[in-house]
């Protein structure tokens, strides 16, 4: 799973993922992409079972790009912890994801393969979003 090596704080605030992505939203590796049209936080997890089912479309051909990294960590508090005592301990690592923002881009397998596999990425990540080839 992806996590980062270090980090300059180990714990964030939460933040605010409103508007459009102006960064990472054309293809710039691959023929075809995944393109969010949402706001959402994905995890390492969620990015993993994503990658895994792009790679077993491409069967030792093709390539696939990951354009997004979870460096944000999320913190959570035992349960039945009493109010008070801090914040609690780094639990796992999102990626804050805004509308626009290309996560996948896939080169070398055909279009019905590259879409399929797109498609089928897609339902791993609670997020809408659309395949998109480049022009």
């Amino acid at each position: 799973m992806l996590t980062p090596k270090r980090v300059k704080y180990r714990k964030w605030q939460k933040g605010r993922t409103k508007g459009l992505d102006r960064r990472g939203t054309e293809l710039v590796f691959g023929s075809y992409g995944l393109k969010s049209l949402g706001s959402l936080w994905v995890s390492a997890r969620q990015l993993e079972a994503a990658r895994r089912t792009i790679i077993r479309y491409l069967k030792k051909g093709g390539r696939v790009w990951v354009r997004i990294f979870p460096d944000k960590p999320v913190t959570t508090k035992g349960p039945e912890t009493p109010l008070g005592g801090g914040k609690g301990a780094v639990d796992h690592y999102v990626f804050p994801i805004r509308p626009g923002r290309i996560i996948f881009e896939v080169e070398g397998i055909p279009e019905d393969q590259a879409i399929a596999a797109l498609k089928e990425a897609s339902s791993k990540i609670p997020l809408r979003m659309k395949i998109i080839k480049k022009a």
